[in-house]
């Protein structure tokens, strides 16, 4: 399956992410040569530093928001913040991430005839009306809140991304992905995961929004990079959405509490405001992903948070938690 990117030349935008590391780590290892592209607002060099002496990679800085002229075989575009905490500091700039950057890779990929992943999310479904949610839903977003620069913005590129198929016959592939979780996640993000193994690890109080009855479905973070990597090389035929997730659905009460055994916290759980248009569920519905790509998570919850643990851990023992 995976024989396609051996010895071709793949651009990762937001390579230098959370995601966008695992994913040239992973095309490197199947004989792929890759093009990490970033303007690291989000990502972090030190999520590459292991990979710059491989003579297979490239990081270039630059904002997707601008255009951008090299030669490659495929596009992965994962280029965008993914966490409240940065996607709200910026929103217009998010927006425009969403929009112009996915115009400035269509149109590369365009020039190039090459297929081209957008890395979607389970935003575009905001607060859902139908549980556990199928492809087909589509969605109840407020387009005018806080979360809308994101839930809109990906909204939109999707809507881009399926106008260039039907117009210019592009082979498109989108990915609507799940909560995602695991090593490198930024520890400053605002994600309930990252937040809650931060606050445990340092004894301070787990910060809770709501009653923690809110549900979501964390997927980790090999399991998606395996579901965008089986994605890509579907027949041409195949465009999605797919939905990438773990169907295992939590509250955030019982994420908590696991957090806090896994590392023998003496953390307490503080309750705060649910903040406006927060999703009070959410599960994907994967059959599409199963009977397409052959495709289901591997990792159980509690084994991805053990590893996630660790590496925060380890962040944390040696002074390295960026600002």
């Amino acid at each position: 399956m995976f024989d396609w990117y051996r010895g071709r030349r793949i651009a990762v935008t937001g390579g230098a992410g959370f995601l966008g590391s695992h994913l040239c780590e992973r095309l490197l290892d199947m004989g792929a040569e890759v093009l990490c592209i970033d303007n690291y607002f989000t990502g972090r060099r030190a999520n590459i530093a292991h990979l710059l002496d491989n003579p297979l990679f490239e990081a270039m800085r630059h904002d997707v928001t601008m255009p951008l002229y090299v030669e490659v075989d495929g596009i992965f575009n994962f280029a965008c913040p993914a966490s409240p905490v940065h996607y709200q500091y910026d929103p217009v700039a998010t927006t425009k991430v969403s929009v112009h950057g996915a115009i400035n890779m269509l149109g590369l990929a365009k020039r190039l005839k090459c297929r081209i992943l957008q890395a979607s999310t389970s935003e575009v479904y905001g607060d859902p009306n139908v549980h556990p949610q199928p492809e087909e839903y589509w969605g109840n977003v407020n387009p005018i809140g806080p979360r809308a620069c994101y839930d809109e913005g990906k909204r939109c590129a999707e809507a881009l991304f399926f106008d260039y198929h039907r117009q210019h016959k592009l082979p498109i592939k989108v990915m609507r992905i799940f909560n995602t979780y695991g090593p490198r996640m930024h520890p400053n993000d605002g994600r309930v995961v990252s937040n809650f193994v931060v606050q445990a690890l340092k004894g301070e109080p787990i910060t809770i929004y709501g009653e923690g009855l809110q549900t979501r479905s964390f997927c980790y973070v090999d399991d998606l990079i395996e579901g965008a990597l089986r994605l890509m090389v579907t027949p041409e035929e195949v465009t999605g959405p797919i939905n990438i997730g773990n169907p295992g659905e939590f509250t955030i009460k019982e994420l908590a509490e696991r957090v806090v055994r896994l590392t023998g916290s003496k953390s307490k759980i503080s309750y705060l405001p649910l903040p406006q248009d927060d999703p009070k569920q959410r599960q994907p519905d994967i059959t599409k992903a199963r009977d397409m790509l052959g495709w289901t998570p591997t990792v159980a919850l509690e084994d991805g948070l053990v590893k996630t643990i660790a590496y925060f851990d380890r962040l944390l023992a040696s002074n390295s938690l960026p600002a």
